[in-house]
């Protein structure tokens, strides 16, 4: 039985799990240029991210931006809270909302985090030609763009 169970389902081949064990790898490797100075996590470094590029956004929208679980938004969220790396306050057009910004301190640790992160970036990339970056982009653009039209397993 396990012969046939394996001939199924080859993970080194499946895209899904190459996708996922070369986000962890990526992460893992960026993520200790700001986990060892800024004590941040991947999911705190996520959030500083987002806010770096849209402020004044929810919690619900952080975790649609990041495809990260609410509960692990909110417990990030507090702990950057906690050490002033962000803002929350209620917001002027709707009470009912809470709105997420950088504070002067994080904007300060993101703009010193963001060039080591691009660094990194360039320095992963660097084994493909411009050509071959451009046509991996285009590829995933498109994957993402897909994936999002696909319905069929939500269900099951």
């Amino acid at each position: 039985m396990q012969d046939k169970q394996a001939s199924l389902l080859t993970l080194e081949q499946y895209i899904p799990y190459r996708l996922s064990i070369l986000s962890n790898k990526v992460s893992a490797l960026v993520a200790q240029a700001y986990k060892n100075k800024f004590a941040l996590s991947i999911t705190e470094w996520r959030i500083m991210a987002v806010l770096g590029e849209y402020s004044d956004i929810s919690a619900d929208e952080i975790s649609n931006k990041t495809q990260i679980e609410k509960s692990i938004i909110s417990r990030a969220v507090n702990s950057l809270l906690k050490r002033s790396l962000i803002e929350r306050y209620i917001s002027k057009e709707d009470k009912r909302r809470s709105e997420i910004r950088l504070s002067s301190t994080g904007y300060d640790v993101y703009a010193e985090i963001v060039p080591a992160s691009l660094a990194y970036e360039e320095e992963l990339l660097r084994c493909l030609s411009e050509d071959e970056q451009a046509v991996f982009s285009n590829i995933m653009s498109k994957l993402d763009e897909h994936a999002q039209t696909l319905n069929f397993l939500k269900d099951s």
